[in-house]
């Protein structure tokens, strides 16, 4: 018949039960290891309780969401290889992969952060990329900068 697809979509995709946000679902199921949904869902939410505290004046759930905004790449950097040549081109990111990029850059920067809980490396790094600061917006700054300086092989881009 047919091969059928067992991931959920975005559209099948329940939002979370505290902030009701598919985001934050998203994010979640992003920091899961070994399955474990449960673990990661406590370690979140302890990492927004530590977020709410820090920052009085805005809920934490639209803390969360502009540092994953502050964290999306527009352009990124692909090989192309040419003439024996390989070269960096740059290319446009589109929305689901802008979106993936910066969970796994929001994730490895608080994973990096070695000897604290990771509730608190988690909440510590979102609200540094809430801010424009931390490791995911570096890494950010750091693909829009080789995409600047690889401009002129934008003519390769397929």
């Amino acid at each position: 018949m047919g091969y059928k697809r067992f991931t959920k979509s975005a559209e099948q995709l329940k939002p979370d039960t505290r902030y009701d946000s598919v985001l934050v679902s998203k994010f979640i199921n992003c920091i899961m290891l070994g399955g474990k949904k449960s673990t990661a869902t406590r370690m979140f939410y302890n990492a927004m309780d530590i977020v709410a505290k820090r920052v009085k004046d805005q809920p934490p759930n639209e803390v969360f969401e502009q540092a994953v905004n502050r964290c999306r790449p527009n352009v990124e950097v692909r090989s192309k290889r040419v003439g024996g040549s390989n070269y960096q081109v740059p290319m446009p990111v589109n929305r689901k992969r802008q979106q993936s990029l910066a969970f796994r850059w929001i994730r490895e920067a608080a994973r990096a952060k070695k000897g604290r809980p990771m509730a608190e490396s988690l909440a510590q790094e979102i609200l540094d990329a809430a801010k424009g600061e931390g490791t995911a917006v570096t890494t950010r700054e750091n693909i829009h900068r080789m995409a600047e300086a690889n401009k002129a092989f934008a003519h390769f881009a397929w």
